[in-house]
């Protein structure tokens, strides 16, 4: 939380420490580093801000202050400029009260582990205290938006004349930016939750929150609506009939469009352990191979440098086109979905019949031994039979939280009584054989 744990004091500790990790540490040739820092329209991020461009300045380096836009726009001006590194500060879809500090490296990259540690032990050090001319400077980025809008439009394989978009920004980020933009592609724009006041943020709107959107769709008639989070890294859907549209279907219809046109490179798309079987089921027909990461953002980026993939994402709406970004962006998955639209003339609903979302349960199973999920020779055998018993068309999988003691039971299946019934009996094996004492019922988390 803001001035809980996030101070202005940690902030500029934190900032003096990056600016060396990632600043003069990297630049050799005598020049002041550039940083470009940026917001989300929380309250907090105004002293927020202020203390990380004084952090940066104070430690010799020169602070761009590209003010309130989207967390992807942040990493992308970071590679536009050329500048050594970027800040961004959001609490993404977390309530008004939050918030949070998050580094991009040169070229708009999040930081590796090890970078990050650095960071955390340079601020145990002395502080670099240059006076004079070697003190950083501070400068309004003042076309930081325009930059970012242009980037986006030269993305488009379509323009979006004939269509209306609703678009829900969350209050957030997104406000000023995702409706220009759409409107210069050509759409038709009906904007709801893009009156940012400093604590309105994800607040009953955004991808958090479908409802308003799905009925601003249906009352203008609109062919689609887009919706946003807080820092606009994330977009989810709703189609022309009001309903949902989530990031695997988005994914689906892209990794689609971009196969069609020979650049989906080497016909992969990147996803998470967690997304929809009724995705990999479908783009395997149309011979697309999913590589599987981690839960994470972070997973599917690392695949996709590694090896050049070309899209990525997950489920979440966080959507990764590693041809124009280094990140999840929001605003310009939300424009190639309007732009396939568009070009193919089908409606949104159409086009996400693409894929058939197969009835997925999922069961959180408290007091248990998350460290032996894979080691229980029981659980593995009652794993194996309910593998056996989904076959091709249904899929199980158990993943301990990585910050207490739960496993998550995850079961897809062709219908939703069996996705049920086998979720209910292996998290009564996961119980059964890894209950710690004294033993907690297994307790639904969420079921769709």
């Amino acid at each position: 939380m803001a001035n809980g744990l996030i101070t202005a004091e940690l902030a500029m500790e934190v900032s003096q420490a990056a600016a060396v990790v990632l600043g003069h540490e990297q630049v050799q040739d005598g020049k002041r580093p550039v940083a470009v820092v940026a917001r989300d329209p929380r309250a907090s991020g105004e002293f927020i801000s202020a203390a990380v461009s004084a952090g940066l300045a104070s430690a010799g380096v020169d602070v761009f202050d590209a003010g309130v836009l989207p967390t992807p726009a942040a990493a992308y001006l970071v590679a536009d400029l050329r500048a050594d590194f970027g800040v961004m500060i959001s609490a993404s879809h977390n309530p008004a009260p939050d918030n949070g500090i998050k580094f991009f490296a040169r070229g708009g990259h999040k930081l590796p582990d090890e970078v990050e540690d650095a960071i955390e032990a340079e601020m145990k050090a002395v502080r670099r205290r240059p006076t004079g001319a070697e003190v950083g400077r501070i400068q309004r980025f003042s076309d930081a938006e325009d930059r970012y809008i242009v980037h986006l439009l030269q993305t488009l394989p379509a323009r979006l004349d004939g269509l209306k978009v609703v678009l829900d920004c969350a209050h957030g980020a997104a406000s000023g930016c995702s409706p220009q933009v759409f409107a210069d592609a050509g759409a038709e724009v009906v904007v709801i939750g893009a009156e940012p006041d400093g604590l309105n943020i994800n607040d009953g709107v955004g991808s958090t929150h479908l409802e308003q959107l799905q009925q601003a769709v249906l009352q203008h008639g609109a062919n689609l609506g887009i919706a946003h989070d807080g820092d606009a890294d994330r977009c989810l859907a709703v189609d022309e009939q009001g309903n949902v549209v989530d990031g695997d279907q988005i994914m689906t219809i892209l990794a689609l469009a971009l196969k069609d046109a020979g650049r989906l490179k080497d016909n992969v798309l990147v996803a998470t352990v967690m997304s929809n079987l009724g995705m990999k089921l479908a783009l395997r027909e149309a011979g697309i191979r999913i590589e599987e990461t981690a839960v994470g953002d972070r997973y599917v980026l690392e695949s996709m440098r590694a090896n050049g993939y070309s899209l990525g994402g997950e489920q979440s709406g966080h959507v990764i086109f590693s041809d124009y970004a280094t990140t999840g962006d929001g605003v310009l998955t939300g424009l190639q979905l309007a732009a396939e639209v568009a070009r193919t003339g089908q409606p949104l609903s159409v086009l996400s019949t693409k894929m058939t979302r197969l009835p997925q349960v999922l069961i959180n199973v408290k007091g248990v031994d998350k460290a032996a999920v894979k080691t229980n020779v029981d659980l593995q055998l009652a794993v194996d039979e309910a593998t056996k018993e989904l076959g091709e068309t249904g899929r199980v999988l158990l993943r301990p939280s990585g910050t207490e003691p739960v496993v998550r039971v995850m079961v897809e299946a062709a219908d939703m009584e069996t996705a049920k019934s086998v979720a209910d009996r292996l998290a009564e094996a996961v119980k059964q054989n890894l209950a710690l004492e004294p033993a907690q019922t297994a307790e639904p988390a969420a079921a769709e």
